[in-house]
């Protein structure tokens, strides 16, 4: 059993969410790497769960980059783009499928950009949507948009009245932010919001998104317009018509796939992180003022069910310890306790937490060692609005060298003094995933230490942990 899809020998790359006649069925493009067994399989392949937890797989013969599903009429439509090198270009090219078993390539249906609107090196990702108030399909692109600044990346857009021919239009959205293009583009509406989501590489390497009241805009760029950290990418959306959720992926830090590796690290922690590799899907959810967060879903929630006795051993600081709870007292300086428990391949650590005014930061210890030194830190900072995860190598002298290999693992939260915040934690394997208050979320890899311990810990001031709960 496991709480985030990886299949067999493979991984997985962008996700291509669909819902159709009662199930999820969200394709993906699947990778090998260096697998070349008889059970081999590549490209588009599609998934088939009911909870996002149990998944079954059926390749689909489709070779390309990613793209949408839709199905009209009772036909399926496949979007999808392929790559050719010197010169770079890509290509836009439609399948169709009665059953979605069987795919046919519509050969006449392919197009690239035209070298005047648009870039003739970037036109991938489509996505295609029925526009009610034009009465006609329009398409969302990674695209650059032709100009004189780097800084083109870009949201294209096509129309169709037929989803055969298709006509180029002036970008969706430039903001001239960006100088590749917006990958994976995704757009819906939720309530009186429509929400435009892409994914970026350069200037931050997030899934974005974008809120407006209206397809023709402005988009507007919410206070905190990322969904996750660097370790969650590629995120596109799919609804069954009550809940929506966002598929992404967790990269590896295995193979060096860039050729960026420190030379003289002999772990994986400070590994450049790979494409792809297992899916995580969160649940998105909307705030009053439109602004989006991010939960986990019910089903792996609630996925482990046996009770672990948490004995928690003090270290630094007062501490009054109970059966699930400890809070300790010191104003000047560090507090930390360790659990007796090691940490499970998979589990589930919960807890609601409470903090004076005067803390610096306090949180949750992973896989960290009995001299409460090396290990992988979840610390809630107040003063500093954010959730941080800290790796081993930070905390000696060594730490220097790291900092270019831990960008971005970090989250905007709201931590306020004095009221219940909540923190879930699930561990698979090297994957980290916490979730804060039903709002934010937190992807991170462990990969260089297992099998140590949890901890607790608070710095300057009053801190209560209580409800806690460690579930197998």
């Amino acid at each position: 059993m496991g709480l985030f899809y990886k299949p067999k020998n493979a991984t997985v790359g962008d996700v291509i969410p669909f819902y159709d006649e009662g199930k999820w069925r969200p394709f993906y493009l699947k990778g090998n790497r260096a697998y070349f067994g008889d059970d081999r399989t590549s490209g588009w392949t599609m998934l088939t769960t009911e909870d996002h937890l149990q998944f079954t797989e059926q390749p689909t013969g489709i070779r390309g980059g990613t793209g949408s599903v839709l199905k009209v009429e009772g036909t399926y439509h496949l979007f999808y783009c392929t790559f050719q090198q010197n010169p770079k270009r890509e290509t836009i090219r439609h399948a169709v499928s009665r059953d979605l078993s069987s795919w046919e390539t519509l050969e006449e249906d392919s197009f690239t950009p035209d070298g005047v609107l648009y870039d003739l090196t970037d036109w991938r990702d489509p996505f295609v949507f029925w526009n009610e108030a034009e009465r006609e399909w329009w398409m969302l692109v990674a695209a650059k948009e032709m100009g004189k600044t780097a800084r083109r990346g870009c949201t294209g857009l096509c129309a169709s009245k037929d989803l055969h021919h298709w006509e180029l239009r002036e970008p969706f959205y430039a903001p001239h932010l960006h100088t590749s293009a917006h990958e994976c583009p995704d757009l819906f509406r939720m309530g009186d919001w429509y929400y435009l989501i892409y994914s970026q590489y350069t200037d931050r390497f997030q899934t974005y998104y974008r809120m407006s009241r209206s397809l023709a805009g402005p988009w507007i760029a919410p206070e905190t317009d990322s969904f996750d950290t660097r370790c969650f990418y590629a995120a596109k959306t799919g609804t069954d018509g009550r809940d929506r959720y966002l598929y992404g992926w967790n990269p590896t830090r295995y193979y060096d796939m860039w050729k960026f590796n420190p030379p003289i690290y002999p772990g994986k922690d400070y590994g450049s992180y790979d494409w792809g590799d297992t899916l995580i899907v969160h649940k998105l959810v909307q705030n009053q003022d439109g602004t989006l967060g991010v939960t986990v879903p019910e089903a792996v929630d609630h996925a482990l069910t046996v009770h672990n006795e948490t004995p928690l051993v003090p270290q630094n600081g007062s501490w009054t310890v109970g059966p699930d709870s400890a809070e300790t007292q010191n104003p000047f300086g560090y507090s930390s306790l360790l659990f007796e428990n090691r940490v499970p391949e998979l589990c589930k650590l919960e807890l609601e937490l409470t903090f004076s005014e005067s803390v610096q930061e306090l949180g949750v210890a992973l896989q960290v060692d009995e001299a409460f030194g090396k290990g992988y830190y979840l610390s809630l900072q107040p003063h500093r609005g954010r959730l941080e995860f800290k790796s081993a190598l930070r905390m000696y002298d060594e730490g220097g060298w790291t900092f270019p290999f831990d960008v971005e693992l970090e989250r905007p939260a709201r931590l306020e003094p004095n009221i219940p915040h909540t923190l879930k934690v699930f561990v698979q394997d090297s994957i980290l995933l916490a979730y804060l208050d039903g709002q934010v979320a937190l992807d991170a890899r462990m990969c260089d230490y297992t099998h140590r311990f949890f901890g607790l810990f608070a710095s300057d001031g009053t801190a209560k942990f209580y409800k806690i709960k460690l579930l197998t």
